[in-house]
């Protein structure tokens, strides 16, 4: 959509205020977004990041996200609020405010209304929100020991080590989904998720509980046809459908209804300009099993409603999670809003990636359009990428002698790979085993990503490999 909406008319006068007539912090005076209102200039884009190191090429959004300077205003208005009288803060600002943000998401989503959306820390604390609905499944005896969680093979680490902790604990049977990469077209994946499901499903045997779906895997960085598996797992009886949209929202379109999933959650801070941390989980109000989440800390507004649970864990800092208004604000400063980031972005990022992979005879980890702002792109074979330990002591030579921030990713399979020989090999003919994942925000600029360019040319130069990295037993275990 081109323009979202922030939650209320009195936001646009510089003061919210709750049924009780209760007033949030001010607005700081700056361009709002509206009919016939100039868009945001590259000076002003440069002001808004001003705080970000420029001496690192910072190619890497997708961990972190960022955080614009006239939102973490924001943010500290409420802090100070809170911290001048923090009981008129719990009493009238708080919930309030919450619900004005959980309002913001449900329109950036295509949620119901508000109720469906419940404010997390991130997609972390989702995951075991919904984990632990199923272990206690397994243990209240709904469902039988065997029964199945389907994730992928690339399924986040610390959402596997919640299925492990919870629901394999309890009972579960887990399968994974073992993903080709390189890989070249969707159809790939939805054949290798229909060739698990049928493994999981054992010929009838067993049934499949849940499916864990990721919209956009983190590394290696893929979009996956989500909605084309969802109606899979329907059409295979699976009981419910948790995506993990971890990098989704700002990244890709989001419409939760159309998905159709059970349980939705995406990080706001990685793509959305949130502050660390703001996440949602989305439920539909029509499904019973909305009423049986709870979040794992237990507080006073247990059994009020997983939205609730969640507005309340205690006494912590809650600013990151009120100022979505905010950053709706500063999203709709940009020509076509959200959607005109995320198509830029995408661009660029294609763009960028295609310029390095023609410097280095190498090739996309993905086409085009199984990405949206983060991209995979080989690295010359000659570098000898031979480990996970390799690719994070590269990444680190990267960081602390060349000053550029990116991601890389070991591919243990790369000569097994189900991809056309084009994107197996460099053109020098050595194997791509090692990839960077590169980012596209509004403040990249073509300088950071020739740096990352000109950095691993040098290294190809001087005849550097990863074997230089290595202490001396871990080259003879490789060797």
């Amino acid at each position: 959509m081109a323009s979202l909406q922030s939650g209320g008319d009195a936001a646009a006068n510089g003061v919210d205020a709750d049924v009780d007539g209760a007033a949030s912090p001010p607005s700081a005076k700056r361009p709002r977004a509206g009919a016939g209102a100039a868009a945001i200039t590259d000076a002003e884009v440069r002001a808004e990041f001003a705080h970000h190191d420029s001496a690192v090429a910072r190619l890497n959004n997708g961990t972190f996200g960022c955080c614009p300077a006239s939102v973490l205003a924001a943010r500290a208005r409420w802090q100070r609020l809170f911290l001048s009288q923090p009981d008129a803060f719990y009493f009238h600002h708080l919930q309030p405010g919450l619900a004005r943000s959980r309002a913001a998401v449900a329109a950036a989503v295509g949620a119901g209304d508000a109720s469906e959306v419940s404010l997390v820390d991130n997609v972390t604390t989702a995951a075991a929100i919904i984990m632990q609905h199923v272990a206690w499944s397994f243990a209240e005896g709904d469902f039988a020991r065997g029964d199945v969680v389907l994730m992928f093979l690339y399924t986040y680490c610390s959402i596997k080590n919640s299925i492990h902790a919870y629901v394999a604990r309890a009972g579960a049977t887990v399968v994974e989904v073992p993903l080709p990469f390189p890989v070249s077209s969707p159809d790939a994946i939805i054949a290798e998720f229909r060739a698990a499901l049928a493994v999981a499903r054992d010929g009838g045997r067993r049934r499949v509980r849940l499916a864990v779906i990721d919209h956009i895997t983190a590394m290696p960085t893929v979009l996956i046809p989500v909605k084309e598996l969802v109606a899979i797992c329907r059409e295979e009886g699976v009981d419910k459908v948790f995506v993990d949209a971890a990098h989704a929202v700002g990244q890709v379109p989001v419409d939760v209804r159309d998905i159709g999933a059970d349980f939705y959650a995406s990080n706001l801070h990685k793509w959305f300009f949130c502050p660390s941390a703001v996440a949602f989980i989305h439920t539909r109000k029509d499904d019973p099993v909305s009423s049986k989440l709870h979040h794992p800390v237990v507080s006073s507004e247990y059994g009020n409603g997983l939205p609730m649970e969640s507005a309340w864990i205690g006494v912590r800092d809650y600013s990151a999670q009120l100022v979505v208004p905010d950053v709706v604000d500063f999203v709709n400063r940009f020509d076509g809003g959200v959607e005109g980031i995320r198509r830029r972005n995408h661009d660029k990022v294609v763009e960028m990636g295609t310029m390095l992979a023609a410097a280095w005879g190498t090739f996309l980890g993905t086409p085009p359009e199984m990405c949206g702002s983060m991209l995979m792109v080989g690295l010359p074979g000659s570098l000898g990428v031979g480990s996970e330990d390799d690719a994070v002591g590269l990444r680190t030579m990267l960081r602390k002698q060349f000053k550029v921030e990116v991601p890389l990713y070991y591919n243990s399979k790369a000569a097994a790979a189900d991809a056309p020989p084009e994107m197996v090999k460099d053109g020098n003919g050595d194997p791509v085993t090692g990839y960077v994942r590169i980012s596209h925000q509004v403040y990249n600029v073509r300088e950071e990503y020739e740096a990352l360019r000109d950095a691993v040319a040098k290294l190809v130069a001087d005849g550097f490999t990863c074997r230089k990295l290595r202490p001396p037993e871990k080259e003879e275990t490789l060797a």
